[in-house]
């Protein structure tokens, strides 16, 4: 019996020992390895404080790129310049489409209640007219008519009150016709104005196409002066050595700034290789490794043929890190998706993303174009590991 009890004793401290043990862990793991409520979720505050630092590093890394393609070639800063106008008139005959195409919309609503108004305000005069011919008939002096004609008092009394239900129903459908045709006389203006809004956008709209038209001349006079400047093949491969050397310098200024402000996607980068959805369409005109211009350089992306304004969309989660006009490539837009993996998008016609911006797949973030001195359109895409470029083939699915 007192060995029962004493063993009965050590399975109850075992017992408390093992709860005790348990609860030291649970508490260790909340306090120690659970992430802070700070760090699980950031404030409003930090995000925008974070984002704040963001553009600022990157648009320190901007100038300083800008400021070294001033001094290097006169020629390349014209094309830069004539390109970025190309962009802002691409932008401002969008917007000038757009609000037009609101501008009808809203001309076709207002004609359509125009039109169901005076539908409603013919029918009430329909009606109106049938119980004015009806009254008529019945003669002036309705009132006193039925007055003398009839005999029993009760039948009387219904009689006047329906009458006086007819009277103020008439009345009430005169002021409804009253209302209808103020409201018709409104809407008259309004669809005065909007037609002069319209006139007013056609004009801005033929001053963007014809600002849009001299800007693409300016460009074309541009790359003639830029052949001209290269009279060899050795200057076209040192040209494409310093362009080079510039995306590189940029890609690891890039990689260094982001280095504090990772970004968060929903799963790893590695996870989605081989499944990426293709940017554009279109066939390759250069492959990853393949020599460039017949000399030592080498692709480190892909050239894919596409047509000009074609939209071009983000693979993968991630944030704008640069967007903006670079030497060799144009108007090209990086996106950071975390863990050191970044995509290069080149030669577009239009940015639709700023630095700072998150996007998710499927959204579009330019329209292919020709920026960066090409003679034909086309989107050109790398994808890096740490700076270190990848072949996009390996990452992107079949197409």
């Amino acid at each position: 019996m007192a060995n029962f009890r004493q063993l009965n004793r050590i399975n109850i401290d075992r017992s408390r020992t093992r709860r005790l043990a348990s609860a030291a862990v649970g508490i260790f793991w909340l306090f120690f390895c659970q992430p802070s409520s700070a760090a699980a979720a950031s404030s409003p505050e930090a995000t925008q404080a974070e984002l704040k630092q963001v553009r600022s590093r990157i648009d320190s890394i901007r100038k300083a790129i800008n400021a070294d393609l001033q001094r290097r070639d006169a020629v390349t800063t014209q094309l830069k310049d004539t390109e970025l106008d190309i962009q802002t008139a691409q932008q401002r005959l969008a917007a000038t489409r757009s609000e037009r195409a609101a501008t009808e919309r809203k001309l076709r609503e207002l004609k359509a209640e125009q039109s169901k108004t005076q539908r409603e305000v013919d029918a009430e005069r329909e009606v109106l007219a049938e119980e004015l011919r009806i009254a008529y008939l019945n003669g002036r002096d309705e009132r006193l008519k039925l007055l003398l004609n009839q005999q029993d008092p009760a039948t009387l009394g219904r009689m006047l009150a329906y009458y006086s239900y007819f009277g103020q129903a008439r009345a009430d459908r005169i002021g409804a016709i009253r209302d209808h045709l103020a409201h018709l006389e409104l809407l008259e203006e309004r669809i005065a104005g909007e037609v002069a809004r319209l006139d007013v956008l056609e004009s801005q709209r033929a001053e963007e196409v014809s600002r849009l038209a001299v800007a693409r001349d300016r460009r074309s006079q541009t790359l003639t002066a830029l052949q001209s400047q290269i009279k060899s093949r050795g200057d076209q491969l040192s040209r494409l050595e310093r362009d080079a050397m510039t995306l590189e310098r940029l890609v690891e200024q890039l990689r260094r700034a982001m280095q504090d402000f990772p970004v968060l996607a929903q799963q790893p980068f590695e996870r989605v290789k081989g499944k990426l959805p293709w940017p554009a369409k279109g066939k390759l005109l250069a492959r990853f490794g393949q020599l460039r211009a017949g000399g030592p350089l080498k692709w480190q992306g892909l050239l894919i043929d596409t047509q000009r304004g074609a939209q071009v969309r983000a693979p993968f989660h991630g944030r704008v890190v640069y967007a903006d006009w670079l030497p060799g490539m144009g108007l090209l837009l990086v996106l950071d998706h975390g863990n050191g993996y970044m995509s290069l998008y080149g030669h577009n016609e239009q940015l639709f993303k700023a630095v700072g911006d998150q996007v998710k797949p499927g959204d579009v973030i330019s329209t292919a174009g020709s920026s960066g001195g090409n003679a034909n359109a086309g989107l050109y895409m790398e994808i890096r590991k740490g700076g270190q470029p990848l072949d996009p083939l390996g990452w992107l699915s079949k197409p």
